[in-house]
């Protein structure tokens, strides 16, 4: 190889180079999640994430329209959490009342 030739060889790879470092600094960058938890899952939170009327809706919109994480609700969705929240679910306050009618003794029309 002559002088010139070597020049144009270093002169591409120098090009390569940069290019490569490029695509590498694009690449390390993380990506958007969506947005950071303001609070945390509740049990009806879970419920409408897959149940209710947000489970078509995509992890990253139902976590900012709940004020939740990305993970949160990809965890959810997933069973990784909230794994006693079926589709016959129904919140502890409406169980806690029935359970309190239930164990109430009902008065009989003698007494």
């Amino acid at each position: 190889m002559n002088m010139q030739e070597l020049i144009k060889c270093v002169e591409t790879l120098t090009a390569r180079v940069q290019q490569l470092e490029t695509q590498v600094t694009e690449l390390s960058q993380p990506r958007d999640r969506g947005p950071k938890s303001q609070g945390e899952m509740t049990e009806e939170h879970a419920f409408r994430v897959k149940f209710g009327d947000l489970k078509d809706m995509k992890h990253k919109a139902a976590a900012e329209l709940l004020g939740l994480s990305y993970g949160q609700i990809f965890s959810c969705r997933g069973e990784y959490t909230f794994k006693q929240v079926k589709k016959d679910w129904t919140p502890k306050q409406v169980k806690q009342q029935e359970t309190k009618q239930e164990e109430t003794p009902k008065q009989t029309e003698t007494e």
